[in-house]
């Protein structure tokens, strides 16, 4: 039986993933690092089942993807959603855009998030 989470059959594609960032990922990364939003800590590239999450608080059960316009009404992120639904781990999405044009307004909502799941 595989490992439901940090599969290790997907453990390259994390890494490459984690080594290669897109911009929007750079800069939430730096948000979140070093338990900067209300002491949690975050991983980076975690993968549950099948899925790599771009971010991952396992306290608060809460997925962050930074998502591009190609995520526009993508069923393959709904799926990905419900499957992780069924794991009891929230995600919230931020496009692009919004973390490199309004960080400020992407950390007020990830603060207000992370306080009600406390």
């Amino acid at each position: 039986m595989t490992n439901l989470y940090s599969n290790k059959s997907v453990k390259e594609r994390r890494r490459a993933l984690r080594n290669e960032p897109t911009d929007a990922e750079r800069k939430m990364w730096h948000m979140l690092r070093g338990k900067r939003v209300n002491g949690k800590r975050f991983l980076r590239q975690y993968s549950a089942g099948k899925y790599i999450l771009d971010f991952y608080c396992p306290e608060l059960r809460l997925a962050i993807e930074i998502d591009g316009s190609q995520h526009i009404d993508s069923p393959h992120d709904d799926k990905r959603t419900e499957f992780l639904g069924k794991l009891n781990i929230f995600v919230l999405r931020f496009w692009n855009n919004d973390v490199l044009k309004n960080p400020d307004g992407v950390y007020k909502k990830l603060l207000t998030e992370i306080t009600k799941k406390q």
